[in-house]
């Protein structure tokens, strides 16, 4: 049996390094949403089509979802600090050359090659401070300090994205991942520690299953959202990517080194988390996507104001996280997780009764301030449920199954929560705004089902 190649870290400043790798995954996180709020004035300066246009999103999320398995376990298999940088290089590289973008083939090149930076990074994110941090009680803090930033990212993007468009212009929102990626080259290269090695052969078949299948979901969920489920671009690329991914689970049985070790779901716990950490995102897409065009068209908010009208959602989200460490140990996941989906359910819920004529305070900010807290309770756990008791050959690939299940999420959420609320626009009666607001109500509806299912998966878990 081969022995880990052990290697010293570079640095004994394991406060830094967790500081730096949080950076990365605010700065990962941030894109998803960051370019929402500018996508008008990009259109209007690049001359994007109204198709084209939501490929500035969707051609950064195809790839990083579809290659964050492999993402993964590369960091186990060739360094985790090493892949860890390169991708975080990469990243800025392509941020950099978006923000100077002249053309929309331009803009979107970008985006692509900003997905194959952060496809690298982001899973050697976790898995480095599971590596760096060790002390039990640090780590609890650590994991839920990640899941604050990979929670919250998602609104601060919004906020972000809303101040640097009004202020600056759409480009500042590229470039403000150039001082961010540059701080963490500098001072990681340094302060990161590289983990122990675990010399393994790379699993190609499993790696071009993986990416294929996961791709390949991600664009038919994309399309089924552009262009609604009857689309046979759609249905194909659902069917491939799901017969692309029993085919990997397959080969996962039978290879001696597979890309993902399947005794990970063996735990219970860790199996239920990847579930909720798939069902989460899903319904909570909903809020963020639909809640964005009630502000702007609807209420009539501005790029910035609709950013800070999400600010409490993500103040009471980090500040929940952050209760983790305190609460977990002494009430285990269980009771954590189901309240915290029970509120979420309950703020989707109540978002579902909006009507055109209601104002932000009245309507908007109770549910907001629920799922912020019911985020903060059902999702911060499960990073540490996850990743604690991982073993550390499997740690890159543990981190990249976690980030894959919650972009899958996101994607299908968005993709179901747009069809629903399609349809039931089409059967809807009155002036366009009663319109809109009814297929938000019904798209609200069913992802308060969704979270009501997440809590049934939250009953579950283990109490301890």
């Amino acid at each position: 049996m081969s022995t880990p190649t052990l290697v010293r870290p570079v640095a004994a400043r394991p406060g830094l390094a967790l500081a730096l790798v949080l950076t990365c995954q605010l700065m990962l996180m941030l894109d998803v949403t960051v370019m929402n709020v500018a996508l008008p004035r990009i259109r209007a300066d690049l001359g994007f089509t109204p198709a084209g246009l939501s490929w500035v999103m969707n051609a950064y999320t195809l790839v990083f979802g579809g290659l964050l398995l492999l993402g993964g376990r590369l960091g186990d298999l060739f360094g985790r600090r090493r892949v860890f940088l390169i991708g975080v290089a990469v990243f800025t590289a392509a941020s950099l050359a978006g923000g100077l973008a002249d053309s929309a083939w331009q803009l979107i090149a970008a985006r692509i090659v900003q997905g194959l930076g952060a496809a690298a990074a982001g899973p050697s994110t976790i898995a480095l401070i599971t590596s760096t941090i060790t002390e039990p009680r640090a780590r609890v803090r650590a994991l839920s300090l990640f899941s604050a930033m990979s929670s919250s990212g998602f609104a601060v993007g919004l906020i972000v994205g809303g101040l640097l468009t009004e202020w600056l212009s759409w480009r500042s929102v590229m470039f403000i991942n150039v001082p961010l990626g540059l701080v963490v080259l500098l001072f990681g290269a340094r302060h990161i520690a590289e983990p122990a090695r675990h010399p393994s052969r790379l699993d190609l078949p499993g790696a071009v299953t993986a990416t294929l299948g996961v791709g390949a979901l991600v664009y038919g969920f994309i399309r089924a959202a552009e262009a609604g489920w009857g689309s046979a671009t759609a249905v194909w690329s659902l069917s491939a990517g799901a017969v692309l991914v029993v085919v990997f689970v397959v080969l996962q049985t039978r290879i001696t080194h597979p890309m993902l070790p399947l005794r990970l779901f063996a735990d219970r716990n860790r199996a239920a988390g990847y579930v909720n950490f798939f069902l989460g995102p899903l319904s909570m897409m909903s809020a963020f996507f639909f809640l964005t065009q009630f502000l702007q068209e609807i209420a009539g908010y501005g790029a910035l104001v609709t950013g800070f009208a999400f600010l409490p959602m993500a103040a009471v989200l980090f500040g929940t996280s952050r209760l983790i460490p305190a609460l977990l140990p002494r009430f285990g996941p269980k009771p954590l997780a189901a309240s915290g989906t029970l509120m979420m359910a309950a703020g989707l819920w109540w978002l579902s009764s909006l009507s055109p004529g209601d104002g932000y305070l009245a309507a908007v900010l109770g549910p907001m301030l629920l799922m912020g807290i019911g985020g903060g309770l059902a999702f911060s756990p499960l990073n540490v449920v996850i990743m604690a008791t991982v073993p550390p050959a499997d740690a890159g690939a543990a981190g990249g199954v976690l980030q894959t299940m919650q972009q899958l999420g996101s994607t299908l959420g968005l993709a179901v929560l747009v069809t629903v609320a399609g349809s039931a626009s089409r059967g809807a009666g009155g002036s366009a705004e009663d319109v809109l607001v009814a297929g938000m109500g019904a798209a609200f509806m069913v992802a308060a089902a969704v979270a009501l299912l997440t809590f049934f998966v939250a009953l579950t878990f283990r109490r301890r």
